[in-house]
C-alpha cells in the first residue's frame, strides 16, 4: 500500500513540474489541449529522473541539493518582490486571522488535506537512514531542521502572495507563485518563478525517487516482497528494479489521474502511517532496557496530539458527503493489504519454520 501511496505523490509532483514547464514555453496549462500535454510532459519527468536515481545516489543527491537551492531561492525573491514592490502599490489583501464565522471544522478539515501535502516530506529522511552517517545525531538534526526552514518559508511566501492577490483569486490560481511575480514585473516574472519551481519540483522528484524505492527494496530483502524487487544493479550499486517498479507505478497514476485527486490520494491514505509510526512509540516507552538515541520532546503529550489529529482529519474525510466515497476507496485498498499479507508471507513464514 506504502508504493502506491509514494506513487500517487510521484504522480501529482510530476504533473506541478508539467504545468510550470508549459508555463515557461508560454503555454497555458489550464486550458485544452495542454491540461493534457501536462501529463505527457509528467510521464517524461518521471522516466528521466527515474534514470539519474538508477545512475547512483550520488546523480540523485546531486539533483536534489541543487534544486532545494532553486526552491528557497525561487521563493525568496516572490517574497522580496511582492513586500518590496508590490505591497507599497495594492496595500496587501490581508484580512483578521480568524474572521466571524469563517471557521468551520468540516471545511477546516478538507483544507487541512490539501496543506498537508505542502509540508510532507519529513519522513522521507528515514527511509535512507541506512546509508546516512551517523544517523543518530544527523536524521532528528535533518527531520526538525527542515521542517522549520520549510515551515518559515512557505508562511512568508504566503505573506507575499496575499500582499499581492486577494484571497479568492490565490483560491483559483493553479499557479499562484508565478501569478503573483506577473502582477508585479510582468512576464518576466512568470518566467522566472516558473522556471524556478519546474526546477524545484523536478528535484522533488528525484527525491521521491531517491526514498520510496528504498522501502521496497528493504521489504523485498527481508522477504516480505518478490525477491527480484531486492536487485541491486551489477555496476551502479543502486536498487534498480525497485526504482524502476516506483516509475512505473506513478507513470500509469500520472496518466489516469489529475493532480487534486492524486494529491488527496497520498495525504489520506498516508497519515494513518504516520500516526502508526508516532503510536509505536508509546509501545517502545513501555520496553524494559530501552535507550533511544533521540527521544521525543513533549512526551507523552505531543505524540497524543499527532495522533488525535489525524483522527480528526480521516473521519472528517469519511463524514463530508463530497470526499466520503473517495476516502472509503482509498482506506479499501489500504486494508486489502492485510489477507493478502496473511496468506502470502505470514503463510510462506509458517511453511519456513514447520519444514
Amino acid at each position: 500500500q506504502l508504493t502506491v501511496v509514494r506513487a500517487a505523490a510521484l504522480g501529482a509532483i510530476a504533473i506541478t513540474f508539467a504545468e510550470y514547464f508549459l508555463r515557461v514555453l508560454g503555454f497555458d496549462p489550464t486550458v485544452a489541449p495542454y491540461d493534457q500535454y501536462a501529463h505527457y510532459v509528467a510521464a517524461g519527468a518521471i522516466v528521466l529522473t527515474a534514470g539519474f536515481n538508477i545512475v547512483g545516489v550520488r546523480w540523485g543527491s546531486t539533483v536534489i541539493n541543487l534544486t532545494t537551492l532553486a526552491k528557497y531561492g525561487g521563493l525568496a525573491f516572490v517574497v522580496v518582490i511582492a513586500l518590496l514592490i508590490g505591497l507599497p502599490r495594492t496595500g496587501g489583501h490581508f484580512t483578521p486571522m480568524v474572521p466571524p464565522g469563517s471557521v468551520q471544522l468540516g471545511a477546516f478539515g478538507l483544507a487541512m488535506v490539501s496543506v498537508l501535502w505542502a509540508y510532507d516530506g519529513w519522513a522521507d529522511v528515514s527511509y535512507v537512514a541506512g546509508e546516512v552517517e551517523n544517523p543518530a545525531h544527523n536524521l532528528p538534526r535533518a527531520i526538525i531542521g527542515g521542517t522549520l526552514a520549510v515551515l518559515v518559508i512557505y508562511l512568508l511566501a504566503n505573506v507575499g502572495y496575499m500582499a499581492i492577490l486577494p484571497v479568492d483569486q490565490i483560491r483559483t490560481s493553479k499557479l499562484v507563485a508565478a501569478d503573483v511575480a506577473e502582477q508585479v514585473i510582468g512576464r518576466p516574472g512568470v518566467v522566472l518563478v516558473s522556471l524556478t519551481v519546474m526546477i524545484s519540483t523536478f528535484g522533488t522528484l528525484s527525491a521521491v525517487l531517491l526514498t520510496s524505492p528504498r522501502v521496497l527494496f528493504a521489504m523485498a530483502d527481508d522477504g516480505m516482497l518478490f525477491r527480484p524487487i531486492a536487485r541491486v544493479h551489477p555496476r551502479f550499486k543502486t536498487p534498480y528494479v525497485a526504482i524502476a517498479f516506483v516509475a512505473m507505478l506513478g507513470l500509469i497514476f500520472v496518466l489516469l489521474q489529475s493532480f487534486e485527486k492524486l494529491a488527496d490520494t497520498f495525504v489520506i491514505a498516508m497519515i494513518p502511517f504516520y500516526a502508526l509510526g508516532v503510536a509505536a512509540v508509546y509501545r517502545l516507552r513501555a520496553r524494559p532496557g530501552y535507550l533511544p538515541a533521540f527521544r521525543t520532546p513533549g512526551y507523552p503529550v505531543v505524540p497524543a496530539l499527532f495522533i488525535l489529529s489525524v483522527l480528526y482529519l480521516l473521519l472528517n474525510a469519511v463524514l463530508d458527503p463530497s470526499s466520503r466515497l473517495w476516502a472509503l476507496g482509498i482506506f479499501a485498498v489500504i486494508l486489502a493489504g492485510i489477507p493478502v499479507y496473511r496468506f502470502t508471507v505470514l503463510r510462506k513464514e509458517r511453511r519456513r519454520q514447520s519444514g
